[in-house]
């Protein structure tokens, strides 16, 4: 059974005792974050990619002209999608355990209040937790070969965007659990659409860093452009074909499969 603490927005876990010597102490094993299975849930998340790729090349010339304007006016449509995505569509952190610590006892009748959990305070604290995480994702980029001194709103705003698609779905589903969110750090955790969507943005953006070194003189090729353009299209594909094809899986094969 599932170990999670819906206070602390932790992830589920479960305790399993390896096989072999030392490796024979209990150690935590992260599941997948499964998309609900129900028509609507597999319908937003089969849309999400198709709407938020075709926003971007509606406004890709606008993006090319007016980086910093763009981006900004973009930022809360982003936001909001992605927040129906996650709350129609991914378990709350902690929502197994709520469910876990609520069977009935024996002779007694079974409630329907449910007081797991929130959907939609779950979206706003995650979207909080994004935002405080958007500062150590600039860094990030700078330390990357992101401009140190120009470009400052430029590089903020393609780090808001990229926390929106990749930290935002694994705050949501994993909230602030250590064991989970250093998995999925350090690239040990199963494949799902929260874990692909980190990946592939992480993937996508660096790859759109290449043309820009490119001498083609093109105005698309100026800073965050390409950036943004990689980083939607890797974690959107990334999060749909880790969720559809490759759910369960792991980055390379020294981790031992969950049961």
């Amino acid at each position: 059974m599932p170990l999670v603490d819906p206070v602390t927005m932790s992830s589920t876990l479960a305790k399993g005792p390896s096989t072999q010597g030392a490796e024979s102490k209990v150690k935590a094993v992260i599941h997948p974050v499964p998309v609900f299975d129900t028509p609507l849930a597999k319908g937003i998340a089969f849309a999400r990619p198709a709407v938020l790729l075709g926003l971007l090349a509606l406004r890709f010339n606008a993006l090319v002209a007016e980086p910093v304007a763009t981006l900004q006016s973009a930022l809360p449509v982003v936001a909001a999608i992605q927040a129906v995505y996650a709350a129609l569509c991914l378990p709350v952190a902690g929502a197994q355990h709520a469910k876990a610590t609520k069977k009935a006892r024996p002779g007694e009748k079974k409630r329907s209040d449910a007081t797991g959990p929130n959907p939609i305070s779950t979206a706003i604290l995650s979207l909080v937790l994004t935002a405080i995480a958007t500062p150590v994702v600039h860094v990030l980029f700078v330390l990357f070969g992101a401009p140190f001194l120009d470009h400052v709103p430029h590089t903020i705003l393609c780090s808001a965007h990229f926390a929106l698609l990749g930290v935002f779905p694994v705050f949501y589903a994993r909230g602030v659990d250590s064991q989970a969110l250093i998995a999925v750090a350090g690239a040990s955790a199963p494949l799902d659409e929260t874990f692909g969507g980190l990946a592939g943005a992480l993937v996508g953006a660096w790859l759109g860093a290449v043309p820009i070194p490119l001498d083609w003189d093109r105005d698309w090729q100026r800073w965050p452009v390409t950036i943004v353009a990689g980083m939607y299209a890797g974690s959107l594909l990334c999060a749909w074909a880790s969720g559809a094809v490759f759910y369960g899986k792991r980055l390379g094969a020294s981790v031992t499969r969950d049961e």
